[in-house]
């Protein structure tokens, strides 16, 4: 039997969990599909697309090649032309003339991690980074009914992309760009960090700590330190990771996603690195 194959691609890649709750989801609907991480660096995705055989069922897209990929992809979903990101392709067709239709997954995914959570309807949210991701997390949060943003970021002119996502169309949202040397005192609302465990220096964690509902798209290494000084509520990268790959997982099968035994997966894996670290 001629296996679907299915993978996510991106650089740096090996750190996904990916692979681990796609797997997991075929595992427990007896599906003979499989699902691997590919390294695919800025520039490759043209050439990786052109080497795919009639198994290919879908790709998962990260970094960097989320943006990329809305010039490549030709028919895509609503959510994914307003975001300007794709990070999920489905595939269909012959392989010589095979059929790409791409979304974004990570907006409803953001929606279902944020609601699992807390019950609060957000009026104001600081994001912190000002890229592909804090521009389809924007757009959750404008779903949510947020309707004044400030984007904390290292350079203003990098984040003009979101901020005219953000502010496009009928009833757009108040946004304020700041530099992350220079983050607002009061955060408020909901405070959404894209940015690298690494940038969240002591004085950003102070500013970021009481804020209602701290939600951080990160999940390894876990906890940030934003995630550690949280007062509040937190979303983990684990959240908004499985409930994307859980609509992944129905585009590319056809089949609901087996949720439970996804977020276990992710769970146990994360788990397993945690203690191999503290080992080493």
């Amino acid at each position: 039997m001629t296996r679907t194959v299915c993978g996510v691609l991106g650089d740096p890649i090996a750190h996904s969990l990916s692979p681990v709750l796609h797997r997991a989801g075929y595992a427990a609907l007896g599906l003979p599909w499989t699902y691997d991480a590919h390294r695919v660096v800025s520039g490759g995705l043209p050439e990786f697309l052109a080497g795919l055989g009639e198994s290919w069922r879908g790709l998962s897209l990260t970094m960097p090649l989320k943006r990329e990929a809305v010039v490549l992809v030709p028919h895509l979903s609503e959510r994914a032309r307003r975001s300007g990101a794709v990070n999920t392709i489905v595939l269909s067709g012959e392989a010589q003339a095979p059929h790409l239709w791409g979304d974004n997954t990570d907006i409803p995914g953001a929606v279902a991690a944020i609601r699992e959570r807390t019950a609060l309807e957000p009026h104001t949210a600081t994001i912190l980074g000002g890229g592909a991701t804090a521009t389809s997390v924007g757009l959750a949060l404008l779903e949510l009914g947020v309707q004044q943003i400030t984007l904390v970021v290292r350079s203003p002119e990098r984040a003009q992309e979101t901020v005219a996502v953000l502010t496009a169309g009928d009833g757009a949202p108040h946004v304020e760009v700041r530099l992350l040397t220079d983050p607002p005192g009061d955060p408020g609302g909901i405070v959404v960090s894209t940015v690298p465990a690494t940038a969240q220096d002591a004085g950003l964690v102070e500013a970021m700590a009481a804020a209602p509902v701290l939600f951080d798209v990160l999940y390894d290494p876990w906890p940030t330190p934003l995630a550690a000084a949280a007062q509040g509520v937190v979303v983990s990268g684990l959240d908004l990771l499985v409930h994307q790959a859980a609509v992944q997982f129905t585009h590319f099968t056809g089949h609901e996603a087996p949720l439970a035994a996804m977020r276990t997966a992710g769970e146990q894996a994360l788990a397993a690195r945690t203690e191999r670290s503290a080992t080493s």
